[in-house]
């Protein structure tokens, strides 16, 4: 038998395979996460028909004679590359920008590695897992935090924070004061709103009514205008049991507690107009009083040499004897900062004592309008006088007593007629399961997200697995790799840390197969098939002449 007809077979073996992995190739064009391939070819073994020969001084040498058997398949290599990433808008679809591979389990306890991400989480378990319902590894959260900070390769199991019961609260600022209302009770029933009226119409002895009508969590609390509260606890007692009677019963979010701070009842009681009204609620200005029969005022109200009272600012605090002490203070070119020639004025009321400076230079011009503040460095804490020219200071340097002051008192009007006051939060312990969860997210380092009804919190971490050698990987079928003695073992690491690539959210790889090569491959190995084809016919025609001889 001639030798072609076994290199024709040998060419369409090797050619057929090849095309066995084009169209392996082709079929998963569309394949999320899929790795082409490419078949190689090497030559066969060869059968010498004369060997070599060494040159000598009488002859040449003579180079080998072999001829071949064919051509079969070297190898079928793995290419690995990148493909580009495509948006799919599903929140749990993952791609991996660069190196790496998930890692998932099947229920055998066989690890594969894959590049397909589309993930989801089993309602049952709370697993996360692939599109195969195989388990995804990774890192678990226990109560919002990882299990560990190091990538791992544990089923990733998703639990709910269950959401903690909470008192529902309060807090407002009304004309410089703050009221806190909150609940005794934890639950959503005490998320409710107050409003806060008055009424002229109820009967005497009725101090609080609480109007709800059922269709609304709003409770409108109505004070009797003319009836009188001694006390917080006066008043918050009086409302909580309207609140009692108009329910029929105690509400389901329990009493109420109502606070105010700083104590608006420690100037006294305060009437149901004065708890609501706001027309008032503003602070009395302190006062100050001259006295005109001291030695040291003049008629007009002036003292030393003509400086005058002329107010004190809305927190004044000074209260009991007052006097004034002017003292003259050279410049001071050493002082930081230098300070100028000057006049030091010192206005103490009681156990309070206000300073501030007038300069010489603008003392000269003064003509008894200019004015100087003191200040006690309180807010709004502060006395104005006004003061002559520096030639009667100069005279009337020292000090006066010119009368007595009282501290500014803020009105008793509390204001609590403005708008509604809605408690929030109010919640009770409630276990939560998936199905609780409102929105999920995974991070560029594989972090998983959640809200639910008690919060964002970590879910878990998807881990990735790298190998020396990818192209040693051998593929198993479902997008799925498994590791060989070439590949090394798998390396986990975190996304996006040890040379892996970042967790590509809502996103897909796509099948890194290019038709364009593939279909060019595709006439190579046809026309390569064609032609071994050929070798046979023609082998074929050769032997049968060579029979045709014995005719």
């Amino acid at each position: 038998m001639v030798r072609s007809m076994y290199s024709g077979v040998a060419g369409m073996k090797s050619n057929q395979t090849r095309m066995d992995v084009i169209g392996n190739n082709i079929a998963n064009a569309n394949t999320y996460g899929f790795k082409s391939s490419r078949a190689t070819f090497r030559d066969m073994y060869y059968q010498q028909l004369r060997g070599a020969s060494a040159g000598t001084q009488t002859r040449g040498g003579t180079n080998p004679s072999t001829v071949g058997y064919g051509s079969q398949v070297s190898s079928v290599d793995l290419m690995m590359t990148q493909s580009a990433l495509t948006s799919t808008g599903n929140t749990l679809d993952v791609a991996i920008a660069g190196e790496g591979f998930l890692q998932v389990m099947d229920a055998d306890g066989n690890i594969y590695y894959t590049k397909a991400g589309m993930l989801d989480i089993d309602p049952a378990t709370g697993a996360l897992v692939d599109s195969n319902g195989n388990f995804v590894l990774g890192t678990s959260a226990t109560n919002g935090k990882l299990d560990s900070a190091n990538p791992g390769k544990n089923k990733i199991m998703i639990q709910v924070d269950p959401v903690q019961a909470h008192v529902a609260e309060v807090k407002a600022e009304i004309n410089g004061k703050t009221l806190t209302i909150s609940s005794t009770n934890q639950n959503k029933q005490a998320n409710v709103g107050f409003t806060f009226t008055k009424s002229t119409q109820l009967p005497d002895g009725q101090r609080v009514v609480a109007i709800m009508d059922g269709t609304s969590s709003v409770i409108n609390i109505q004070l009797n205008a003319n009836e009188t509260f001694t006390s917080m606890s006066d008043l918050q007692g009086a409302i909580n049991d309207a609140i009692t009677a108009a329910n029929g019963g105690p509400h389901p979010g329990g009493t109420f507690n109502f606070n105010i701070e700083p104590d608006p009842f420690a100037n006294g009681p305060l009437t149901g107009t004065e708890i609501i009204d706001a027309s008032t609620a503003t602070m009395d200005g302190g006062s100050v009083t001259v006295d005109t029969t001291s030695a040291d005022v003049e008629a007009d109200g002036s003292f030393l040499g003509g400086f005058k009272f002329k107010e004190t600012g809305l927190n004044f605090s000074g209260s009991g004897d007052v006097s004034v002490e002017v003292a003259y203070e050279a410049a001071d070119d050493t002082a930081t900062p230098p300070t100028p020639e000057r006049y030091k004025v010192t206005f103490t009321a009681g156990a309070e004592t206000y300073e501030g400076y007038i300069n010489k230079d603008r003392a000269d011009t003064s003509s008894g309008g200019n004015t100087v503040m003191l200040s006690n460095g309180k807010e709004n804490d502060y006395v104005i006088l006004s003061y002559p020219n520096s030639t009667k200071i100069d005279a009337a340097l020292g000090t006066a007593q010119i009368g007595t002051a009282v501290e500014s008192k803020p009105t008793k009007n509390l204001g609590l007629g403005k708008g509604t006051f809605t408690l929030e939060n109010g919640t009770e312990f409630t276990e939560q399961g998936i199905g609780n969860l409102t929105g999920i997210s995974i991070g560029a380092d594989g972090t998983i997200m959640g809200t639910s009804e008690a919060g964002l919190q970590v879910l878990g971490r998807i881990d990735l697995a790298t190998f020396d050698n990818t192209k040693g990987l051998m593929q198993s079928g479902n997008t799925y790799f498994t590791e060989t003695s070439n590949s090394g073992s798998p390396i986990l690491a975190i996304p996006g840390e040890n040379g892996t690539g970042a967790i590509k959210n809502s996103s897909l790889e796509m099948s890194n197969v290019d038709l364009s090569q593939e279909f060019s491959d595709m006439i190579t190995t046809q026309r390569g098939f064609q032609a071994s084809s050929r070798l046979i016919t023609v082998s074929d025609t050769m032997l049968e002449e060579l029979i045709n001889l014995k005719r």
